[in-house]
Order: structure tokens, then sequence, then C-alpha cells
């Protein structure tokens, strides 16, 4: 017989922490990044039925950006399960009642949508302002400027 099939064992996972600085990112570019980083996709032994991810710490995320007309046509819809309980928010009132917020759904529609996916997502703290933790800093080239 030949090579047996490797199956990730919680004892071989080390993770590590990384920390990233949100300012003048792309929402889109940043929010994929973070989430393979977060699955473990970066790494060798990446096994999709297991979580073998990294710690992110994002700051600074009041100043994402969005490409084009985003900012003014992209809406966030939530319900509050109530009769014409629903409620439309652009991108621009999301971003000034909460702009962790934005960061987070962002990340969490790259994720698994199961009990594996909330289990990442729970390795991922957003900030709002400067605030610096220890860890490696991830720098990551957008292929894209955006012009303030």
């Amino acid at each position: 017989m030949g090579n047996k099939t490797y199956a990730v064992k919680p004892k071989d996972i080390k993770r590590e922490k990384y920390v990233v600085d949100a300012s003048s990112k792309i929402l889109g570019r940043l929010a994929s990044k973070l989430a393979q980083i977060l699955w473990g996709k970066h790494k060798p032994i990446f096994s999709p039925n297991a979580d073998c991810g990294d710690f992110v710490t994002v700051y600074n995320a009041e100043k994402i950006k969005v490409t084009g007309n985003k900012a003014k046509e992209k809406t966030y819809f939530t319900h509050s399960g109530y009769v014409r309980g629903d409620k439309l928010l652009n991108f621009e009132e999301k971003m000034r009642r909460d702009p962790r917020k934005i960061i987070y759904l962002a990340v969490k529609g790259m994720l698994p949508r199961n009990t594996l996916g909330e289990t990442i997502l729970k390795k991922l703290k957003i900030h709002a302002g400067e605030v610096k933790e220890e860890g490696k800093t991830l720098e990551f080239n957008d292929r894209k400027e955006v012009k303030a």
C-alpha cells in the first residue's frame, strides 16, 4: 500500500497571533485574507473539517474603504422578528453606528455556515480605534489603490 491520508489532530495544531491594521484597506480583499488565516488555509496541515487557523486582531476598523459606489449603494439587512420589523442600512450608516460589524459580517460570509464557522469566527477580534496588541503584523498589498 502507498501513503496514508493525514488527519489533523488537535495536538498538531500550532496557533499564532496576527495583528492587522485595517486603515485604507479594501473591505473584501481584507476579509478574504482574514478568513483564510482564521480557517488555516495558509498552513500545509489544512483540513476543511478542522479548525487549524490562527488568532487575528484587527484595529482601525473605522478607516476601512470600499470601491466604486458601494459606500452609498451597499445595504445591510436585519429583521427584529416582528411583523414589518425589517431594517435596511447602507454602508455609510452602518459605518457610523458600528464599524466593527462591517468587517465581522464580511468575514462571516466567507466562512462555513455551521458550528465550525462559529468556532473559527471566535478567534477574530476587531477594534474600531488604534489598539496595538502583541503578535505578528500581517502586511499585504491590495491590487487596487483606493482614492480617498
